[in-house]
Formats: C-alpha cells, structure tokens, sequence
C-alpha cells in the first residue's frame, strides 16, 4: 500500500496504465462519434438529417444513462473490484455492436430500408450503454488511483499517450484507408476495416488500463469508511447544487467538449481542408501532426504550472492561449479567397516545397492554439476527483461514480449538439448530403467553416474561463480537503463514527494539530 500520512499516492505504471483506458474508448470516439452521421448517409442510405439528429438523441440517451450507472458503480463492489467489471463489461458491448453496425448492417438489402433504420438506432444504442460504462470509469477511478495533488495533472501526460495509443492511430489509419490507392472514400470497405482496427487497438488498451488500477480498486481506498454509498437519483439534484466546484467544472469540461466535437467533427475538416483549400487528405494529415507537435511542450508546461498553482491556473492559462491565437485562426479564415493562391493554404507544388505566408501564418496560429488546446481538453478529467474529494469532505459520502457521470451527463448534453450543429448549419446554404472529400466547393461553405472551426469554440473557451474564475478547488485548498478527510479516514478507523469524526474534524483543527507537529 502505497500511502504515507493520508497520502494515497500511485505507482508510476500505474499512473501510465490507467489513463490507457480513456484512449481505449477513445477509439470508438472516433470511430462512432466522428463517422457515424456519414456512415448513415453515405453507407446506409440513410437521410442526412435523420442520421445526424440520430446521433444527437442517442448522445442524449448517452446523458441520461450516466448518472444511473454511476449510481450502479458506486453500489458495486465485487472480487474483480468495483470499476474493472465496467471496463470490461463496456468494451465488450462495444466491440460485438460496432461489428453489428458497420459490418453487418450494409449487408442488409436496400430494399429492406426500414430494417436498415432499424439496425442502425437499436446496435447505436446499445453500443452507447457500454461506451458510458466503460468511460465512466475513466473519471470516477481518478478518487481511488491517487489523491494527492502533485499526480493528478500527470493523468493529462499520459492521457495524451493513451490518445495516441487510440485516438490518433485511428485518425491516421482512417485517413490512410481512405485514400484511392486504399479503402476509398469512407465506403464500406473502409468501415469494415476500420471496425477489426479499431475493436483490436480498444481492447488492448482495455487490458493495459485493468493492469493499471487492478490494486487502487479495493475497498481501502473507498472513501473515509469504505463502504459502499446508496443515492437516490432524486438526490442527484440536491449534490450539484451543493457542490458549487462541480457546477464550474460542468460547464467548463461542456465547453471544452462542444469545441473539440464540433471543430474536429468530420464534415467540417472536408469542408475546410477538401472543399476550400483543395487536398483533405493532405492538409488534414499534416495539420493533425502538426497539432500533436506543437501541443507536447504544452503538456510539459500544463503539469508544472498545475504542480505549483493548482489545476484551476493550469487550465485557465492555457485555455486562453488558444483563445488568443485562435483569433489570429479566425482573421485568417476570414481572408480566405476563392482560386486566390495567396490566400490559400499550400505546402506541395509542381516543383516541390511550396508554402505562402498564409499557410505559415497558419501554421503558427492553428499549431500554438491546438496545442494549448489539446493540451487542457482532458484537464477536467483529474478535476473530477477534486469534486469527488470535496464532496467526501462536504458531506463524508464517497460517490465517485455519481460525481464522475453527473460531469459527464452534461458534457455528453453539450456535445451531443455537434453533429446537428453541423447539419443546420449545411441545411442553412442549402446543402442536404453530408460532403466527401469529392464535393466541390459551394457558396457559403468558408462561413460554415468560421463559424463551426472558429467561433463556436471560442465562445466555448470564454465560458470557460468564466466559470473556471469562481472555482473554489484550487492547488491550496485541495491540500486542506486532502488532509481533513485523512485525518477523519484515521479517526473512523480508530473507532469513532463517521457523524462524530465529520463533526469534530474540520479545517481548524486539522491546522492546528499541523502547527503542533511544527513547534
């Protein structure tokens, strides 16, 4: 046990390992999340508004079914732990629905259209159940797997591993598979391959991620009394309201999510690197590369500034880096002209190299705000732990389960908008199929464009920043919750009850047995 004065502190593989679970459902992030409205449309036959506002409701349904098995999670408590039976359980559901949907179902006549709609809501919706059971993990394991202040950040470094691991091989590989000389076009084929890429890259992660906090899920780090915790839905309400911390954190981890699902969302990168700047596949891959680069030095600055000034200052700082430099994004955008080669990205010519000023204006703007972007868009994550950890000081109940998927129900809410953002907004040019790389341009598309890659997440970022302003939980007051709930953790154990040790222990006499052990 590795756990000094109240400290429960991680090891390092598993600090690397668990976070490998949120690139396991990653994955499917991209796989579902990114291609599915397509999928429909363009696989199926489906009805580009049908799909998209589909995918809007089950994300809805996604919400609805979060604080349920959270509420589950905090009442399990099994030989195999209380969080790795959803991480298997989840990965397992995905895996058979995702081959079900985009393997099998094309298979099914085009004439048979209704079974067709059929297949593709109920196999969404069951892959939903599982895809919120193994990622409510990923923020309610954050309470057990370590509490002290100094490891949280580091959960985003190796976050971003995770993400590599399985968000960024399937953004390559998808892209490679949908070149000519590959899959095609984001056709069958290519959703075929793509699903055995991806179950196989989820359930490898899956594994690494159970290795990881195989030793944290165990009823000794349950709280301040370990026992399991009974909340009643009808309560939910009542723990938001009281929990002030997690009412920011909701809206600042929805605006950070509702900024990256609609700003990467599939359509809106063909339309911006295919349709107005003439060749997705290759500024699409370039400038992803390019956001990974520039965010790495971003990384290594969030964790040293949240080691020093708290996860509050970390995530302000950096949100507003890309907040500024995405102005300068906007300006460009703005300027973007039509058959203009100055006013277009461009970086291959006939006779090799050939980049503009606008493109390496490009370059530096997009590449530095990505990058301080990428670098806090996981940040809430450990932030929930936090709010966990003030609730079991607010009111002695850990419910890790319940504080994990009541963030992510709202972060879900917000982020289900994206693909029926994207679907209005074509709808308003009047364009009524999702466009392909093979789409021509059309009038109207560059202010799709501005304002789904550009000013949506700005509007997102400020609120952000807003809310984050009022946010109690900073690096200093994490440190007293930390050692209040240590100290009635050692007095429960001692023998006095959890009503006498939430009574008697508080912030003064915590600090002043400290100032005793100090004279």
């Amino acid at each position: 046990m590795n756990e000094t004065n109240g400290v429960n502190r991680a090891k390092f593989y598993q600090l690397a390992l668990f976070p490998m679970n949120n690139g396991a459902t990653n994955v499917y992030f991209v796989l579902i999340l990114s291609y599915i409205a397509q999928f429909g449309n363009a696989v199926l036959g489906i009805a580009m508004l049908f799909a998209s506002f589909m995918v809007t409701g089950m994300r809805v349904f996604d919400a609805i079914t979060d604080p349920i098995i959270g509420a589950l999670m905090d009442k399990t408590n099994t030989k195999f732990g209380k969080f790795r039976p959803f991480m298997v359980i989840g990965n397992a559901i995905m895996a058979v629905s995702v081959l079900l949907l985009y393997v099998i179902t094309p298979l099914v006549p085009a004439s048979w259209m209704w079974l067709r709609y059929i297949l593709f809501v109920l196999l969404y919706a069951v892959w939903v159940i599982g895809y919120t059971f193994q990622t409510s993990v990923t923020r309610s394991a954050q309470a057990v797997l370590t509490n002290d202040p100094k490891q949280r950040p580091l959960f985003t470094v190796f976050n971003t591993i995770g993400s590599l691991a399985g968000m960024g091989i399937m953004q390559v590989v998808g892209m490679v598979m949908a070149w000519d000389s590959f899959a095609g076009d984001y056709n069958q084929k290519w959703y075929a391959i793509m699903t055995f890429v991806g179950i196989a890259i989820s359930v490898l992660l899956t594994v690494l991620a159970v290795i990881g906090i195989a030793e944290k899920d165990n009823e000794k780090y349950f709280g301040i009394g370990g026992q399991q915790e009974s909340v009643k839905i009808s309560e939910y309400i009542d723990i938001i309201k009281a929990n002030k911390p997690l009412q920011r954190l909701m809206v600042a981890g929805g605006g950070c999510k509702l900024a990256l699902a609609i700003a990467q969302n599939i359509t809106v990168l063909i339309m911006l690197y295919g349709c107005m700047m003439g060749n997705y596949d290759t500024f699409n891959m370039v400038f992803m590369a390019l956001g990974y680069v520039f965010s790495a030095p971003f990384f290594l600055l969030t964790v040293r500034t949240s080691q020093k000034h708290g996860q509050k200052k970390s995530l302000m700082t950096y949100v507003a880096v890309a907040l500024a430099c995405y102005v300068g994004v906007l300006a460009l955008l703005l300027m973007w002209q039509q058959g203009n080669p100055a006013f277009n990205l461009s970086l291959m010519g006939d006779g090799g190299l050939s980049i503009n000023l606008y493109t390496v204006a490009f370059i530096l703007f997009f590449g530095v705000g990505y990058g301080a972007y990428y670098a806090t868009a996981d940040m809430p994550i450990p932030m929930v732990a936090d709010c966990a950890d003030y609730e079991t000081y607010r009111s002695g109940k850990f419910i890790p389960g319940i504080m994990g998927t009541l963030f992510s129900l709202v972060d879900k809410l917000v982020s289900s908008l994206a693909s029926a953002v994207v679907s209005i907004a074509l709808m308003c040019i009047g364009i009524h199929d999702l466009p392909t790389k093979v789409t021509p341009y059309a009038e109207g598309m560059n202010w799709v464009v501005i304002v789904l890659f550009c000013i949506i997440p700005m509007i997102a970022w400020a609120l952000t920043l807003v809310a984050m302003r009022g946010y109690a939980l900073d690096g200093k007051r994490v440190k007293t919750i930390q050692a209040v709930n240590a100290a009635r953790k050692a007095a429960v154990a001692d023998g006095m009850t959890m009503e006498e040790a939430m009574a008697t222990i508080n912030d003064e006499t915590v600090e002043a047995v400290a100032l005793a052990r100090e004279a």
